[in-house]
């Protein structure tokens, strides 16, 4: 079953300040659950009795790496809860909803290289090939900018 798709532009509504910092800071409630799984997995397999079993040296720096990106995402995603607490705990400005769009955007860039990586390393050892691995990680990422990029600056361009 297909939604109808919206006649022209759409109705449009301009928010408050307001409005628009807890919206972005729900987004950031929203992301935050899932970036913390992902990171606590990603732990978690580096104690399992196979992770050196498994994974060559430079596999489990290429983990290593994933892991870092994930708590750098998850750093990103989080500032602007802190930034919003510590600078301007009773007003909202444009700088603040500027800032901390900046934040949530940029922590999504190391998130998506962070699972292309261990989709690399968990499609490498199934399908025991590098390969499947690389083609399995770029897939990924194709997707992550797809949705990610250029879907929302094409609907800008379409839509102002």
């Amino acid at each position: 079953m297909s939604l109808p798709k919206p006649a022209g532009r759409g109705k449009k509504e301009t928010i408050s300040l307001d409005s628009a910092a807890a919206h972005l800071l729900e987004e950031c409630r929203m992301v935050l659950p899932g970036i913390q799984a992902l990171f606590g997995f990603q732990l978690i397999a580096v104690f399992n009795q196979g992770f050196g079993e498994k994974l060559s040296y430079g596999e489990q720096l290429l983990h290593l790496a994933a892991i870092v990106l994930t708590a750098l995402s998850m750093a990103l995603v989080m500032t602007p809860a802190a930034l919003h607490r510590v600078s301007e705990p009773t007003e909202v400005s444009e700088r603040f909803v500027w800032m901390a769009s900046r934040m949530v955007l940029a922590g999504m860039l190391p998130l998506a290289l962070a699972v292309g990586l261990d989709a690399y390393l968990v499609a490498s050892i199934i399908a025991s090939s590098a390969l499947v691995g690389v083609a399995v990680a770029a897939a990924l990422l194709l997707v992550f900018a797809a949705l990610w990029l250029v879907l929302p600056r094409r609907e800008r361009a379409r839509h102002g």
